[in-house]
């Protein structure tokens, strides 16, 4: 599934390849925002989201188990196991929650975070 990019994006520097473990993620302050970001290396591919978890307010999605459900990657609240699919947002638990998700692209073994 191609995520749509928006030609407005501005690209920010997160962090380096290196500074996210693979299959499992880092969070980064981006224009004073807590950005969680994945490395899906079992996948070969890497999301973005936020870290606030909605359902009880904490900071703490780029510490989810990611995996996935079917076709579609995921992350689970470390907390209350809440899952969120990493491309869309949207809580996969039955429960009306979602999450925003950001386009990520990779240069030169560095970690980019669309902004628009």
């Amino acid at each position: 599934m191609m995520t749509q990019v928006s030609e407005r994006i501005k690209w920010i520097l997160a962090c380096q390849v290196e500074d996210v473990p693979d299959n499992g993620g880092s969070c980064a302050l981006i224009e004073g925002e807590q950005i969680a970001i994945y490395n899906f290396a079992r996948r070969g591919e890497w999301f973005a989201t936020q870290n606030l978890c909605p359902h009880k307010k904490q900071m703490a999605l780029s510490r989810g188990m990611i995996g996935s459900d079917g076709d579609v990657p995921k992350v689970a609240c470390p907390f209350h196991k809440k899952t969120f699919s990493l491309v869309s947002g949207n809580c996969l638990s039955g429960d009306d929650y979602e999450i925003k998700t950001y386009p990520v692209k990779i240069e030169n073994g560095l970690v980019y975070i669309g902004i628009d």
